[in-house]
């Protein structure tokens, strides 16, 4: 049996950060690509990557009368390019700057008959350069990018078990590639005031739109130079009176300077019962929002889904 610690496997940000960059940025030119080819659906849902049985996907992209799909496999370290007319290449990975990756990728998609623009400005990190002039950023480790890939495996496993636990609006779980981060989020039903924007390097036009609606929102994320550690977190927009004193789970707490409740990552994956502990994460920082918020939670909540079991009605 596996031992929970092997499931999640150990994360330090500071000793892959330069991978971490470096992948963040190549998701961004790939999740780019599925912004530019695909029509507008609520809170940029067309737009997040999947994660998948290699790695993470765009899933099917609509290119002319075609379907193109990109996935970044890590297990053979390549990006797979692929359309519906067999046609498929990949770029390996290893060895590659964020600008060699772009102009590659570039020229395989003309090669296939796709031409695609896309705005070249990294989204949501700090001095962004232009991807086709970036070789700042070359740094893939193999092994640390197949750790975080394993991790996102368990936390998408358990996202989506918390997700069938509700009756009301509530978003797949999606790997969003401006902050590198997997999300999952519980809508009350009720519009939320306007968000004031002011998110670096994202349009506010996009900060509104996403936010348009009240939500309970959980995720994901391998650290940043600005919080440098593996974390679960949870927020609520608009945050409601009383939130941040809400009880979860031990080991978890409110940051003030994130305005966010965190679980640490190396937290959950020493627990006893990581699986049990990360649900419970969910569903009380879940109760802070919509207790907070007045949520008619007897409508909207459900017992967790059960493989091939119909809900009753």
């Amino acid at each position: 049996m596996d031992h929970p610690a092997d499931l999640w496997p150990a994360l330090d940000y500071r000793a892959w950060r330069e991978t971490a960059l470096t992948l963040q940025l190549w998701t961004q030119i790939v999740g780019k690509v599925r912004l530019a080819l695909t029509p507008w659906v609520n809170h940029s849902w067309q737009v997040p990557l999947y994660v998948s049985a290699r790695g993470l996907t765009t899933g099917p992209i609509p290119a002319s009368k075609e379907i193109l799909e990109l996935e970044f496999d890590f297990l053979t370290h390549r990006l797979l390019v692929r359309t519906s007319r067999n046609e498929e290449t990949w770029i390996d990975l290893p060895g590659q700057s964020v600008a060699e990756f772009f102009l590659t990728l570039r020229d395989v998609l003309r090669k296939m008959g796709i031409r695609v623009a896309i705005n070249e400005l990294p989204n949501e990190m700090p001095n962004p350069i232009r991807f086709s002039e970036d070789r700042a950023h070359a740094t893939y480790d193999v092994g640390a990018a197949q750790r975080f890939w394993r991790a996102l495996i368990q936390a998408d496993r358990i996202f989506k078990l918390f997700r069938s636990g509700f009756l009301g609006k509530v978003s797949p779980v999606h790997f969003f590639w401006g902050s590198f981060d997997l999300a999952v989020t519980r809508f009350s039903g009720r519009k939320a005031p306007p968000h004031p924007g002011g998110v670096p390097h994202l349009p506010d036009a996009v900060a509104r739109e996403a936010y348009s609606h009240e939500v309970s929102s959980a995720g994901f994320w391998p650290g940043s130079d600005v919080f440098p550690r593996a974390a679960f977190y949870s927020y609520a927009y608009p945050e409601p009176p009383g939130y941040r004193a809400h009880a979860v789970t031990p080991g978890a707490a409110f940051d003030q300077s994130l305005g966010e409740y965190i679980l640490p990552y190396d937290t959950l994956r020493v627990a006893g019962d990581p699986d049990a502990k990360l649900l419970d994460f969910l569903s009380t920082s879940y109760a802070a929002a919509a207790d907070g918020g007045n949520w008619d939670r007897a409508a909207l909540e459900c017992a967790l889904g059960e493989p091939g079991k119909v809900r009753a009605v």
